[in-house]
């Protein structure tokens, strides 16, 4: 049995990693023993090195319930404080106890874990390429735990992509795109890419995914298309156009319970010559339209694992997380009469409790859990999550989307020369009857900005025209940034038509509608502008008459700005946007002499900074008085 580590980097992220869910499945079946991790690798460190001194401990007193200490001496191991030691109870071996505690705080401090590692296996997924300083640093520390450097797997979107810089950065040789074949990671038939998921990891970290109750999958694979901007045909360069999933889907009910969406990865379903098959089995696994979804007794799922020693760490911890929130719930004397309970049999804390003392107490918790826990009936959604492309639509298939519970349907609008294409397969969806829509608008790319300016009115027209069906079209700017080239590692990358000011001003509109603009005429042009000339204009105002925009028109100081602007001569006023365009206004008298350019600058000197709220949630201006006449 081998000792096999699953690392994700310690990024946000809003979906869980798929690719190492299915390699934990490919170990359990292997009889592995199998630990998944996302967070501080040090913390991890130290977790091996506390349960290791536990051990020890127990040995030489085991009068004392060391668990119960666990977490000073966790924090003693990793910080070395006195305090943590006198947190510690008295033991009869107090030398032998002292010693133990200070041979784990050497061990730790000078990094001996580095020569006795106790993995036999690690692998490190990658995500986006944005995310490469965290990625490097993960794999690079990652090398000191493995026992043998061979056996140090990398693989996913990033190690694809930048294959090549990950071997200078880390001189670990990353595996290439899908583990598809058999015989990729050992010498057996199986191959792990077809494989259903180990949610149980997910249960093992702290860290919550926002999207944590779906069925995660794909139904096809790859893409007919070969957009620059796009890493699919690098990472999965050929098109699988069906994956069946009903089966697995099933497999995961049965083993961790039922999910009440169904989140598909595919890049381009609609190229499949077998989608009206996909929608099919999508109605099959029970995701038919006006579908619902009751949770099942969460409690129960975990005191089945455990009896069947699927995941103990996960599932001690999903039970005891469960166990807590049904207190919560409790009130009055059920609430007190449970907490006694939990406390005589010394279950109110995470460190103390064992599996055996939960299987014991699960037929009373579960009792309590289902008559306490109200679970009520919700509708289940389908989501292709990567967007679906708009000029592969037809009536067809536009009717059978609209025969799932699709909520949103996402459809890149990513080029305003696809407009005509984009809008007919708007139209489509609504004319068969789906309402809500979440679409994709890349920018900075070829784009000019009022190209998107353009799109965005565009959706926020096509909710007006059809707000009498109540459809809701929710756009969402991408910026790009490069995956390859020169500047693949730039992220303040510039595309052909854009400048830092008119990024940056894209990005302060957004900030303020958490990253999407939804329906709302009056609610778009007030943020963009009426026209493409408005929308000019303020991509060219300052930071923040952008982000406070009502407080600075109130003051006049936008009005103001405006005019001093406008009373620029051409040549003036072409030497004021340059400036302008670099964003960059800490030193604006070594930019120009002019002083009719200086004083329209004077308004960019303005930051957030100087920005602040009152009690009453109103802006209040902290500008000293001699800045305040500058711009004033």
């Amino acid at each position: 049995m081998r000792n096999i580590l699953l690392i994700e980097p310690n990024y946000k992220n809003k979906y869980p990693p798929i690719g190492l869910m299915k390699i934990a499945t490919y170990h359990r079946m292997l009889g592995d023993n199998v630990t998944f991790f996302k967070g501080d690798l040090r913390d991890l460190v130290i977790e091996n090195i506390t349960n290791a001194c536990i051990d020890t401990l127990k040995n030489n007193d085991s009068t004392i319930f060391w668990n119960e200490k666990k977490q000073y001496i966790f924090q003693y191991i990793k910080k070395g404080h006195e305090d943590f030691l006198e947190k510690l109870p008295e033991s009869n071996n107090r030398e032998l106890v002292l010693k133990c505690l200070k041979d784990c705080r050497d061990f730790y401090r000078k990094k001996k874990y580095e020569e006795h590692p106790i993995y036999d296996r690690i692998y490190v997924a990658t995500l986006f390429t944005f995310y490469w300083k965290v990625t490097i640093d993960t794999i690079n520390f990652a090398k000191k735990l493995v026992k043998d450097i061979q056996e140090l797997k990398v693989g996913g979107v990033m190690a694809t992509v930048l294959y090549e810089d990950v071997v200078e950065a880390t001189d670990i040789v990353p595996y290439k795109g899908l583990l598809d074949k058999s015989g990729i990671l050992d010498d057996n038939k199986i191959i792990i890419d077809t494989l259903p998921l180990d949610y149980s990891i997910l249960d093992e970290i702290g860290y919550k995914y926002p999207e944590n109750n779906a069925y995660y999958g794909y139904m096809t694979r790859g893409c007919i298309r070969d957009c620059s901007f796009c890493a699919v045909p690098t990472i999965e360069p050929k098109y699988c156009d069906y994956i069946p999933i009903v089966d697995r889907i099933e497999e995961t009910k049965k083993k961790y319970g039922d999910k009440r969406n169904l989140l598909l990865l595919d890049n381009n379903v609609l190229a499949s010559k077998q989608f009206p098959a996909i929608i099919e089995e999508i109605k099959k696994a029970g995701f038919t339209k006006g579908a619902k979804y009751m949770e099942p007794n969460q409690f129960d799922i975990a005191i089945k694992n455990l009896s069947e020693n699927t995941n103990d760490k996960a599932y001690i911890k999903r039970a005891y997380n469960l166990i807590r929130e049904l207190l919560n719930v409790l009130k009055g004397e059920v609430q007190q009469s449970f907490y006694n309970y939990l406390k005589d049999n010394n279950v109110l804390d995470l460190d103390n409790i064992t599996k055996e003392k939960l299987l014991e107490l699960a037929p009373y918790v579960s009792e309590l859990y289902n008559k306490h826990i109200k679970r009520r009936a919700r509708l289940r959604y389908v989501d292709f999550n990567q967007g679906v492309d708009a000029r592969l639509f037809t009536d067809e298939k536009a009717k059978l989307l609209s025969e799932i519970p699709i909520r949103p349907l996402r459809i890149a609008f990513d080029n305003i020369k696809g407009r005509e294409k984009y809008e007919k397969a708007i139209r489509m969806s609504i004319e068969a009857g789906i309402k809500d829509f979440s679409n994709y608008l890349l920018y900075n790319f070829d784009d000019e900005p009022v190209d998107l300016y353009t799109r965005l009115k565009i959706n926020v027209e096509l909710c007006e025209e059809y707000k009498y069906k109540n459809i809701s079209i929710y756009s969402f700017p991408m910026k790009y940034h490069p995956i390859t080239g020169k500047d693949r590692f730039n992220r303040d990358f510039l595309g052909e038509h854009w400048n830092r000011k008119f990024i940056r001003a894209i990005q302060t509109i957004l900030n303020a509608t958490k990253g999407k603009i939804g329906k709302g005429k009056s609610f778009f042009y007030k943020a963009f502008g009426n026209t493409e000339e408005e929308f000019e204009r303020l991509l060219y105002m300052p930071e923040p008459y952008i982000l406070y925009r009502l407080f600075f028109e109130e003051k006049g100081y936008t009005a103001k700005w405006w005019k001093d602007f406008n009373s620029l001569t051409a040549i003036e006023k072409e030497e004021a946007k340059k400036i302008i365009e670099n964003n960059h206004f800490t030193d604006i008298h070594s930019q120009t002499s002019s002083k009719n350019v200086l004083k329209v600058l004077k308004h960019y000197t303005i930051t957030r900074n100087d920005i602040t709220k009152n009690e009453a949630g109103e802006c209040v201006f902290f500008l000293s008085s001699s800045r305040k006449k500058t711009v004033g």
